[in-house]
């Protein structure tokens, strides 16, 4: 029986249950998925600051607090931890290996996920209502396509103790595993559908132990504080019982199973990777003791021709700002401030037209649900903020000014002001013949 663990679900989350993973969950594998779309982009953005950068900057602080014990444990690392910089980052985990006197470490880098130089100024934007590249309006800065098996598995066969990634499809990473281990055909589409259902349900880390599920009252959590990642076990024909540490908080349950089977999944006969179109609609679930549900009865037919291509764009600055009223009449301070921001604002060139989107919220008033269900009347505690895009700089730091100056300027008993600005991107996604995706592995030992 394979034993595979989550280790993280997102680029910043939790270390310190990973490392009691790492330490009790006697694993052959810990997968730390760390890679969303604008994580991608922004680490391109990172790496063109600093050719050296690009990464999880996590990935350091990881690989130091499990490597030692995944080394001693027979755990093998799978991560997508290099993002938009592969090979530094394969450099820090050998680094960070003799730090830790793991002499001759192997570690894989998984290479070739970059198509910048395969897209053009033609190339259609699916989520964009097929504009192209060039209409889109910004600098087009970065293209990575979804690999999947085909480029891991080399990896795996290498024996290398860490296999470390760019952009991959997150169920990818623990299905790879999954077929390496059982000698998984490429084209068995539907033992594939059933591994990529174990990843889909591991990737997101704690939100089928209970995080991002709980809701005091409603959907209530033991010991969220202290909650524990996801564990498989997964036989040999696809089956697997999801469970966790037993001295982990949180908790495995059908509805919590039940949530992350259908979370990002937009039709669940249907669900697109690039190793299988996988079918999540016939899956059971069954109690196989506290904490422990099993999975069984995923499905798969033939994977697409095409790889999806997270495409990014340079979205130049997102300037914010925000003064905060409290009290009694706060609701009509706010909208005071928020009116004489619109006001002054609308003068100045450049500022509030097509090219530069402004938002102005009352933050405890209408701020998430203004368009639902319109502005509440009253409050007593209020924060006005506003938010815009543009590729000008003086206009993000006018904004800022304007809004600072309501601390003498406008209405009585504004404070707490607080302003930045910082470089933002766009996210696009597009579509590749995978034949002309080449991935590649380089073997670094410590």
């Amino acid at each position: 029986m394979l034993r595979l663990g989550c280790g993280a679900g997102f680029s910043s989350d939790r270390l310190g249950p990973a490392v009691d993973l790492a330490n009790k969950g006697k694993l052959d594998f810990l997968v730390f998925e760390t890679c969303a779309e604008r994580t991608l982009a922004f680490a391109h953005r990172d790496r063109k600051l600093d050719p050296k950068r690009g990464y999880n900057p996590q990935l350091r602080a990881r690989m130091r607090g499990v490597l030692k014990a995944c080394k001693e444990n027979g755990t093998r690392i799978v991560t997508n931890m290099g993002v938009a910089n592969v090979p530094e980052a394969a450099n820090v985990v050998v680094e960070v290996a003799r730090e830790l006197g793991l002499a001759g470490l192997k570690v894989a880098a998984v290479l070739g996920d970059e198509v910048t130089d395969l897209l053009g100024p033609e190339t259609k934007l699916f989520d964009h209502h097929d504009k192209r590249i060039e209409e889109v309006g910004l600098p087009f800065t970065s293209a990575n396509a979804y690999l999947g098996l085909d480029a891991i598995l080399p990896a795996l066969e290498s024996g290398a103790d860490v296999i470390i990634t760019g952009r991959v499809a997150d169920p990818s990473l623990f299905l790879a595993p999954i077929a390496h281990k059982y000698g998984w055909r490429r084209d068995d589409w539907a033992v594939l559908g059933k591994g990529t259902l174990v990843g889909h349900l591991l990737e997101c880390g704690m939100q089928i132990t209970g995080g991002y599920f709980a809701d005091p009252g409603k959907k209530d959590v033991p010991h969220l504080a202290n909650c524990g990642y996801p564990i498989a076990e997964v036989a040999e024909d696809g089956a697997a019982v999801i469970t966790k540490l037993a001295d982990a908080g949180g908790m495995v349950t059908q509805r919590t199973v039940k949530e992350q089977l259908l979370y990002e999944v937009h039709d669940p006969a249907r669900y697109l990777t690039p190793d299988v179109t996988a079918d999540f609609s016939k899956v059971e679930l069954v109690d196989d003791g506290r904490d422990r549900v099993r999975v069984a009865k995923g499905d798969g037919t033939k994977r697409p021709d095409t790889l999806k291509v997270t495409v990014g764009f340079d979205g130049g600055y997102l300037a914010e700002a925000g003064v905060s009223y409290a009290g009694p009449n706060a609701t009509a301070r706010a909208n005071l401030s928020a009116a004489i921001l619109k006001e002054r604002l609308g003068r100045e060139p450049g500022i509030g037209g097509a090219g530069t989107p402004m938002r102005i919220d009352l933050i405890g008033l209408n701020a998430l649900h203004q368009t639902a269900h319109g502005p509440r009347q009253e409050a007593e505690d209020v924060r006005l903020r506003v938010a815009m895009r543009t590729a000008d700089r003086t206009a993000c730091e006018t904004m800022l000014w304007e809004v600072e100056s309501l601390l003498c300027c406008g209405p009585a008993g504004g404070g707490g002001y607080r302003g930045q600005i910082t470089p933002s991107v766009v996210t696009h996604s597009a579509l590749i013949e995978r034949e002309r995706v080449k991935p590649r592995v380089e073997v670094l030992v410590a």
